[in-house]
């Protein structure tokens, strides 16, 4: 079972991620614009995804007053859920729409992160490479004096304050008084300002000990991620 799961991820990602890559590299000759440029693209193709799960986060947080009411109207949670399925219905929310966007980034980083933590190496990439795809004499991993085959602290701290913002961003905040606040509504919030401190703080110490590559990678998609939300989030 693992050896077939292997194939598919090999033959399905990274595979075709490492190829690509090469190919931006044999064009534009340089490792950081053609991680740039794939990054890109990635984010174009997962484009839709993202942006339904932007907007499901969205609805969620104009809901939410319904779905309180239904919690504080109904206490027996067999009734509860189905009143909330009701809610979700009516205004068209699906709450597990974000989960399909992380299912597809979990597996795309991973796949990356084999490309970079191998991607230098030319003697392990030959039997990856199609036979349409030519592999260049070196790959000179530097970009703006970055060794992108190296781990780099200033680029995973920088990689880490664009996820600080990119979670607080994502952080719709309800208008409510502060007396007007019930437990579970304080609970939330709480958790909230410790996920804004602790995601940033994981992502930096994950990228510390990773190939430079990737903190380039994430923190581009990162960018692109804050000017979505802020796009969908700011919209009427």
């Amino acid at each position: 079972m693992l050896e077939i799961i292997s194939i598919i991820f090999n033959s399905f990602l990274y595979q075709p991620l490492l190829n690509f890559l090469l190919f931006l590299y044999n064009i534009l000759g340089d490792f950081g614009l053609a991680i740039i440029v794939l990054t890109l693209i990635i984010k174009i193709i997962t484009n839709p995804l993202n942006k339904k799960s932007l907007e499901s986060q969205k609805k969620m947080a104009e809901i939410q007053p319904l779905i309180k009411r239904v919690q504080k109207e109904y206490k027996d949670r067999e009734q509860q859920g189905r009143e909330l399925l009701k809610v979700y219905k009516e205004n068209n929310f699906n709450p597990f729409a974000g989960i399909f966007v992380l299912f597809l980034q979990i597996p795309i980083f991973f796949a990356l992160f084999k490309v970079f933590q191998s991607g230098i190496d030319l003697a392990k990439l030959e039997p990856y490479i199609y036979s349409f795809i030519s592999l260049p004499e070196t790959i000179n991993p530097v970009f703006l004096t970055v060794d992108l085959s190296q781990p780099n602290m200033f680029l995973a701290f920088i990689t880490a304050i664009l996820q600080f913002i990119q979670v607080k961003t994502a952080t719709i905040q309800q208008p409510s008084k502060e007396g007007e606040k019930d437990q579970m509504e304080q609970i939330t919030e709480m958790i909230q300002k410790q996920t804004m401190f602790f995601v940033p703080a994981v992502i930096f110490f994950v990228l510390f000990n990773l190939p430079a590559a990737l903190g380039l990678y994430w923190s581009i998609t990162t960018v692109l991620n804050i000017i979505q939300q802020r796009k969908i989030f700011n919209k009427k």
